[in-house]
């Protein structure tokens, strides 16, 4: 999310004579909210400006088309709020704009109140299938057309106002992995892998979008361990360990909040669990352990001896599995994962997955696009 700051006045030379000092920036009124976007969708003029009359008294901002392409243009460059389009328009259908609209990212979250003259229960089916919010029938009443679009503004400024937070918590956790300059790309490599290994297992895509937001989030709640911690070149004491094992549930309060989180909670609190028992911070044993906490720790265990850090070199892809192969026979790791995750990366070397930081991320970026729809 941007935040825009604007400077106040200069302050002038102190001075005995001369304009009284600028009222400070703290005590001006705050700026006015800019008023909602409505587009307008219909062919006939008449009844765009029969929807004019019905919202004038409300601050909205109201633009107007009358065929799809005229929408789509202005959908390109300017931010819509709320779109109000008639089921019969040329050029296509009233649902089919919606489908097209719905089926893009940009504009898939845009409420849609869809209006139409025609009779019939079908064509109220075919309006909600489409992806409209809302449907009502001509002639509209003006009472029932205001408190609609005012529902379906205020539902919209709430998803939003979720959007933001995510956005911020994505942020935060970025802002954790920047702190250290040695592990790079770590969270992007970590999505990537965990959804590999999802794929492999024929996971559904909401599982496979909670790995990727958890290898974002999973230790965002290092931001709460000192940094005296956190880089501490030595061993740790016994009490530093017993910080740094916080961050799982700290990680877990941070995000607990966002109810579009829920399924992450089990792979941030639970990441650092072995499948013998011994791990943290709830010694959770065997298929106890969340399965999407298993499968993301095996991409982070990989990803960190993959790359190199002040206390060791980057290992090769195989020396790796070996590694976490004899980790798997000592008990710490799921038996049957890490078999999984060796075949699925065998011919990769481990980089072969994903080639380059901006290919990760255009892939990333695309598959998370995918698995929100």
């Amino acid at each position: 999310m941007a935040i825009e700051i604007k400077s106040g006045q200069g302050i002038a030379p102190l001075s005995l004579v001369g304009p009284a000092p600028a009222t400070p920036h703290w005590d001006r009124p705050p700026e006015q909210p800019q008023p909602q976007t409505l587009l307008i969708i219909d062919e006939i003029d008449l009844n765009r400006r029969l929807l004019r009359a019905m919202l004038k008294t409300a601050p909205y901002r109201i633009l107007e088309a009358q065929r799809p392409s005229e929408a789509l243009a202005i959908l390109d460059r300017e931010k819509v709020d709320l779109i109000i389009v008639d089921q019969v328009i040329p050029e296509m259908s009233g649902t089919e704009f919606c489908q097209l609209i719905k089926n893009d990212r940009r504009t898939q979250l845009v409420p849609v109140l869809m209006t139409t003259s025609l009779q019939g229960v079908e064509n109220e089916v075919a309006g909600f299938e489409s992806g409209a919010d809302e449907f009502l029938l001509k002639p509209l009443r003006p009472a029932l057309v205001r408190t609609r679009i005012h529902t379906m503004l205020r539902n919209k400024a709430l998803v939003d106002s979720l959007e933001e937070a995510e956005s911020i918590l994505f942020a935060l956790a970025q802002s954790v992995e920047h702190r250290d300059r040695h592990t790079g790309m770590h969270c992007e490599r970590l999505a990537a892998y965990g959804i590999a290994l999802a794929q492999a297992l024929g996971l559904p895509p909401r599982d496979q979008l909670a790995l990727y937001r958890g290898g974002y989030l999973h230790d965002i709640g290092k931001i709460a361990i000192p940094d005296s911690i956190l880089f501490k070149r030595g061993l740790l004491t016994e009490q530093e360990w017993q910080v740094m094992r916080l961050h799982t549930i700290r990680g877990e309060e941070i995000c607990r909040p966002m109810k579009t989180l829920a399924p992450v909670l089990p792979i941030i609190r639970s990441h650092h669990e072995r499948w013998d028992g011994s791990g943290y911070p709830d010694g959770l044993k065997g298929e106890e352990i969340p399965l999407l906490a298993r499968i993301l720790q095996i991409a982070d265990i990989y990803d960190a001896l993959t790359t190199a850090r002040p206390y060791k070199p980057a290992f090769s892809h195989e020396h790796t599995m070996e590694l976490m192969m004899e980790e798997s026979r000592r008990g710490w790791r799921d038996p049957e994962l890490v078999p999984l995750f060796a075949q699925i990366t065998q011919h990769s070397d481990g980089e072969a997955l994903w080639i380059g930081a901006e290919s990760m991320q255009a892939s990333l970026a695309a598959m998370r696009r995918e698995l929100a729809k």
